[in-house]
This record gives C-alpha cells, sequence and structure tokens, in this order.
C-alpha cells in the first residue's frame, strides 16, 4: 500500500477473527473496520454471524464505506463517489441487523436486494452485536451517530490515501467538529454510544518531550499541537492515562485503538485503566 501511505493488511479479516475466537474465550471479536465493497453483503453477514456463534457471542463488527484509492485499483473494483460508497455501507448495515436478528431477509434496496432467505444463525446475542461504524467526514459520522452502536472517529481521507490533508484533519479543533457531527446524527441516543479513535502516533516513553519533538518534526506540525492531537498518545504510561482521562472528558471517547507493534509497551496504561 506504499500508493496510500497505509501500513500493509497481511491479514484477511475473517478468517484472521475466526481464529482469534478459536484461540480465546473473553476478549471480543472484531475489525476496525471493513470495506463493505470489498464483501457480498449476504455473505459478509452470514460470516460474521458465524463467527459470533463459534465465539459464544464476542462478535464486534465494524462497517466502512472504504476510501483508499489504489486498494480499488488493484483489486479492479470501481470506487463510486462518496455518497453512493455511504449509501451502500448503510443498507449493508440494514441488512446485517436484519440479518442478526434471525429475520427472513426481504430487501430491495438500490445496493442490496435478498429475496426468500432466512437469516441463519442468527446472533447469539440479545439485541445483535454491537456495530461500529468509522470514518471522518461529516456525512459518515453523522449515519455512524444514527446507526452504530460504537462510532470510530478517523481522518477525513477523502483524498483517498494517507498524507497531511488527513492527519490535519484530526486535531484537536477538527475532532470537537466530528463529534458535533455525530451527535447530529445521533440526537437523543448520543449518551448511548461509545466513541473509538486510533492513537496513530503512538509511544509510551519517558522521554516525552524530544519523542514530541521528532515526531512533530516529520509531521511538519509544533510539538504542542502534536501533544493534543487527539490520534496521538505520546509520554509515559502515567502522562498517556491521563491524556486519556482528559480526552474522555472532552470528546467523550472512552475506546481507543492502538497498533500490534504497541501492544505490550500499552500493557501498563491498560492495568492503571482498568475498571476506571
Amino acid at each position: 500500500m506504499t500508493a496510500a501511505s497505509h501500513p500493509p493488511q497481511n491479514l484477511a479479516a475473517l478468517p484472521a477473527m475466526a481464529t482469534a475466537a478459536a484461540v480465546t474465550d473473553s476478549i471480543l471479536i472484531g475489525a476496525r473496520v471493513m470495506c463493505v465493497d470489498y464483501h457480498q453483503p449476504v455473505v459478509l453477514a452470514k460470516s460474521l454471524a458465524t463467527i459470533d456463534l463459534l465465539s459464544d457471542g464476542r462478535l464486534e463488527p465494524g462497517f466502512g464505506a472504504g476510501w483508499i484509492t489504489s486498494e480499488y485499483e488493484a483489486m479492479g473494483i470501481s470506487m463510486d463517489r462518496p455518497g453512493v460508497r455511504i449509501d451502500r455501507l448503510i443498507e449493508h448495515v440494514q441488512l446485517a441487523r436484519s440479518f442478526f436478528a434471525g429475520d427472513e431477509l426481504e430487501m430491495t434496496g438500490q445496493h442490496v436486494q435478498v429475496k426468500n432467505m432466512a437469516a441463519v444463525p442468527a446472533s447469539v446475542q440479545e439485541g445483535g452485536p454491537r456495530i461500529m461504524i468509522g470514518g471522518g467526514s461529516p456525512r459518515i459520522l453523522r449515519t455512524a451517530g444514527a446507526m452504530a452502536d460504537i462510532v470510530s472517529i478517523n481522518f477525513d481521507n477523502s483524498d483517498g490515501k494517507i498524507g497531511a490533508h488527513g492527519i490535519r484533519s484530526g486535531t484537536a479543533a477538527a475532532t470537537t467538529n466530528k463529534v458535533n457531527w455525530i451527535r447530529e446524527g445521533a440526537g437523543d441516543r448520543f449518551d448511548q454510544l461509545e466513541l473509538e479513535i486510533g492513537a496513530y502516533f503512538a509511544a509510551v516513553t519517558n522521554a516525552t518531550q524530544p519523542t514530541l519533538e521528532a515526531m512533530a518534526d516529520a509531521f511538519g506540525m509544533p510539538p504542542d499541537e502534536l501533544a493534543r492531537h487527539p490520534h496521538a498518545l505520546i509520554g509515559s504510561a502515567d502522562e498517556i492515562c491521563e491524556t486519556l482521562a482528559q480526552r474522555r472528558e472532552e470528546y467523550g471517547i472512552s475506546y481507543v485503538t492502538v497498533g500490534g507493534e504497541n501492544m505490550e509497551a500499552f500493557a501498563p496504561v491498560v492495568a492503571k485503566l482498568a475498571g476506571t
């Protein structure tokens, strides 16, 4: 994914999720987030429901509308304009909800058509799995506010790749705007949502200022701006805990994702915040 400046996705999501379910017994199983354009809607819903069944109700699926132009080009898939992709995501999520509920599937949407089909297996979770929808533009975040249980706050990646535009779209002020868009979509159900964000720029270190300065220089922004950037977590375990508590208070974000390369380093942070 050199063209997109995106880390390579070495594993296919569905078999990786199934394997994770098979070798664990308590963690939730999900993907942040799957591009619906790469999947046939009924097959995706049935695959997810199967993982939910085989994991004894630990599925937490995530849906996205797609944004990496070079992925579409590499797979020979037509990349529709954003509004069409979001419309397609909406229908995928509607179908998944019906499938998880065990309904008889009858849907004649613009993008998803299903008839004379039983949803088997239904979700083993009461009310179905909590669904995550992610994105960074106004419409997708309003849609997520209206439809999702978990909203993943991302960059505005309308450029089709990771770059200066996307990083700038994730600043503190921009994130406040994004939370407002979610609130607009959610209405009275906003307090029922969980807000998630990816800590893309993360380092657990006691050399906080030198690390901030080095990373900020690479991104072309002042160190103090990077320190406030909601997608950045840089500092000691105690400092990061304080930052996470402050962001939970300011933005309502209580769900933070870090990359696998930071998993062990963030274990003390998780231990300190568990149950808070």
